[in-house]
Parts: C-alpha cells; structure tokens; sequence
C-alpha cells in the first residue's frame, strides 16, 4: 500500500455483502415458504425487516468505500456496527415476532432502529471531517 493509497473497510464489505446474501434469501422464503403461513399482516412486517436488511447492507457496503474517499475510518468503522446492530436488533426483532410469535422482542425493535439512525449520523459527521 502506498501512502496516497487507501483500503476500504473489507471486513465491513464481506459483512455487508453476506447480510445482502441473507436478506435475498430471507426475502424469497419470506415470498414463496410463508404465503398461507403468516396472516397478510405478518408478511407486510417480515417484508419491512427484509428491506431493511437490504437497504443497510447496502449501507454497509457503501461505508465500507468511503475511506478511499479520504473519509474518516475510525467514525465509519463506529457507523458500520451501528448499522450490523440495526439489521440484527431491528430486522432480527422483527423476524422472530413474526415467526415464532414472542411478542417480548417488540421493544427490541426501536432499538434497531435507533441505531440505524445513529450510524446514518456518524456517516454525515464522517462527510464533515474529511
């Protein structure tokens, strides 16, 4: 590596392109294993975790190409495990309500989402700093 050459984030994209992976996955089990399964209801709210998922996977691999762009690392490596615990606390809290019903993981949902916005906040302190 030179020093006016820098690398992207690569654990930040193997993890966002495997939570990609996943959200295609879970969308099609979503589409074709759980129509007739979930009420109408229960398929819109898995749907809403499956975007989710795919919109901040996305994100993550976005976040993992900024510091070539002369972006901070170390904010957006902070912005990154915002956006993993998103996906696992927003989209996971939301997959379990649906398919098994525990209704204890419903608070765990706002969580998820605070920390969505957290690592969208860290992603335009990190526009700033450059």
């Amino acid at each position: 590596m030179t020093a006016n050459h820098v690398e992207p984030l690569r654990p930040v994209l193997i993890c966002g392109a495997l939570f990609a992976l996943l959200a295609v996955m879970t969308g099609a089990f979503g589409a074709h294993g759980l129509r007739g399964a979930l009420s109408e209801r229960g398929l819109e709210v898995f749907q809403t975790a499956v975007t989710y998922q795919i919109y901040h996977s996305l994100a993550l691999i976005l976040v993992s190409m900024l510091p070539v762009a002369g972006l901070p690392r170390h904010l957006l490596g902070i912005a990154a495990g915002f956006f993993v615990a998103g996906i696992l606390l927003f989209s996971g809290s939301l997959y379990l309500l649906v398919l098994t019903d525990m209704r204890w993981v419903g608070p765990v949902t706002p969580v998820g989402g605070i920390s969505f916005m957290v690592g969208w906040i860290l992603v335009i302190i990190s526009g700033f700093r450059r």
